[in-house]
């Protein structure tokens, strides 16, 4: 069978004749399929599912007392009475404190100094010393918001016997110790929890990284074969696979930021419009940059062992799981040809921080210009794949 001339006009589709041939290859395909429909839901709910539990609770804590006054164990109760940490048991020493620690039994230990009592009833400057496991921020920042909390309802204690020693009314020395009240309310994460910081972003990733690899496996499949890509030219391949490949994304982007961040409670401080004006540089982006690394590959399996490795090193440098300042400046500017890279960052900002449109402007338009270097990259992949298999093929009849 000769192989079709792209050049004849008769053997020419249409863009949208094209269109429908992608989406019958994408749907046909096994591989590309279970990437792209199961991948998305099956990381829809394997992602989040570690931080469902987002709000730490009932923090072990382990007591040194070494006052043993009626004032320490006070304290001792009104830690164990918060919300966020609970007394498993008092040790002697600080060392044997540690032991829990290391060996997970408690996230976190309190030392009550000797002389605690008095000194506090003498009206001088006590210091609790608290220790723990900081590899969870959040629990480590619950255990210390609990022990903040006991030990100002502590001091508050002490406060009181003195002005009424003093001879002051009980009612206003009662008054004058409320009178200053911490009212804490978080502006973009409302629930402290890990699921609203982490879901957003890594939904993000999820549709890059399962966008470049269906192109990927979608065009190294194709290079070495004739078929429908070879009866279009260059760039008409590549608009209707973008075409395709964005068809299919708006509903899994949809389903993301539409269901998912409902179900999972994230907070959403942009409208719809701006949502969607934002993603679309992004997915087009993605689309055109797996069309152009998919010329690189000739092998199905590569662009998902490839990209599945680099997907952590994506994660990282996208600059909400680990600060951008550690790490290589080098690096971090690289990152800046990943489409995801920019547009985890300027989503964030957007819809989950309340930024306005003219603070991550910038992003956007970076967006748009990644898309117009990778659409360009992918029309000379391609011509350099259709051409060179045409040469090949018509060096093969020559034979």
């Amino acid at each position: 069978m000769s192989l079709p001339n792209i050049n004849t006009p008769a053997a020419v589709l249409s863009l949208w004749q094209l269109v429908i041939c992608e989406l019958k290859a994408i749907v046909s395909d096994k591989a590309i399929a279970v990437t792209l429909f199961g991948g998305v839901l099956f990381y829809s709910v394997l992602y989040p599912l570690p931080y469902l539990h987002q709000v730490p609770t009932e923090q072990q804590l382990i007591v040194v007392d070494l006052d043993h006054s009626s004032l320490s164990r006070q304290l001792i109760r009104h830690a164990d009475a918060s919300a966020k940490i609970q007394v498993i048991g008092q040790v002697g020493s600080i060392t044997a404190a540690k032991q829990f620690i290391e060996t997970g039994k408690a996230h976190g230990l309190l030392v009550i100094p000797a002389g605690f009592r008095r000194d506090l009833l003498l009206g001088k400057g006590v210091t609790l010393s608290y220790g723990g496991d900081a590899s969870y921020f959040l629990i480590y920042s619950a255990v210390a918001e609990g022990l903040v909390s006991a030990g100002m309802d502590a001091g508050k204690q002490v406060q009181l016997l003195g002005m009424l020693a003093q001879g002051q009314n009980p009612k206003q020395a009662e008054g004058s110790l409320h009178s200053l009240k911490l009212n804490s309310v978080p502006a973009f994460n409302p629930s402290l929890g890990y699921t609203p910081y982490v879901v957003p972003g890594l939904f993000l990733l999820i549709l890059h990284q399962t966008l470049l690899i269906g192109t990927g496996i979608l065009g190294a499949g194709q290079w070495r074969k004739h078929g429908y890509w070879h009866r279009v030219s260059p760039v008409q391949l590549v608009c209707g696979r973008i075409i395709a490949f964005l068809l299919i994304y708006l509903v899994f982007t949809s389903f993301y930021v539409g269901y998912c961040y409902h179900w999972y409670q994230v907070s959403i401080q942009a409208s719809f419009g701006m949502v969607a004006l934002w993603l679309l540089p992004f997915l087009l982006a993605s689309a055109a940059a797996g069309v152009a690394l998919s010329t690189l590959f000739s092998r199905r399996d590569l662009p998902t062992q490839v990209l599945l490795l680099i997907s952590m090193p994506i994660l990282f440098v996208s600059g909400f799981v680990w600060p951008i300042a550690l790490i290589p400046e080098p690096l971090v500017l690289g990152s800046q040809l990943i489409p995801a890279v920019p547009a985890i960052m300027g989503m964030l900002e957007l819809n989950q921080m309340g930024a306005s449109w003219a603070s991550v402007l910038p992003k956007w338009l970076q967006l748009w210009g990644l898309f117009a270097l990778f659409f360009g990259l992918a029309i000379f992949g391609v011509r350099r794949r259709l051409h060179g298999l045409l040469a090949q093929h018509r060096l093969s009849e020559c034979r």
